[in-house]
């Protein structure tokens, strides 16, 4: 089902024509018609506010001016942190990445902290 907020393809005359956004669904003064604010995105983009029955907001076919008409809903694709959040294991190279890179600053550390330890051992040696 359309809601606000959902990218539509728009169907003019049986053929895809422009996608726009839903900004907004509210109650026409008839019965069982609303009135749906679109955002064409086109270039400008273009805000129209057109009276469609639910079947029609949710991708029946329907003719404006004696022409066929459709909105057809484009599919969320989930973002990638949505995808870890369900559930899904954290990319394992990254992991590896970062272990390696720990490791690596943890033995400059120690091979800094051997030489200042030498260095302050030779001027302790020198009376």
């Amino acid at each position: 089902m359309n809601r606000e907020g959902d990218i539509v393809l728009i169907h003019y005359k049986d053929q895809p024509t422009m996608y726009a956004r839903i900004e907004a669904i509210e109650p026409d003064i008839k019965k069982d018609w609303y009135q749906v604010t679109l955002l064409l995105l086109t270039i400008p983009t273009q805000t129209v506010t057109w009276i469609l029955r639910a079947e029609y907001i949710n991708g029946a076919p329907f003719t404006m001016g004696g022409n066929s008409m459709m909105l057809k809903g484009v599919e969320r694709t989930p973002a990638q942190r949505e995808k870890k959040e369900a559930g899904q294991s954290p990319d394992k190279k990254g992991i590896q990445l970062f272990k390696t890179s720990l490791l690596i600053l943890v033995m400059l550390a120690l091979a800094y902290l051997f030489e200042y330890s030498k260095k302050k051992d030779k001027k302790g040696d020198n009376p």
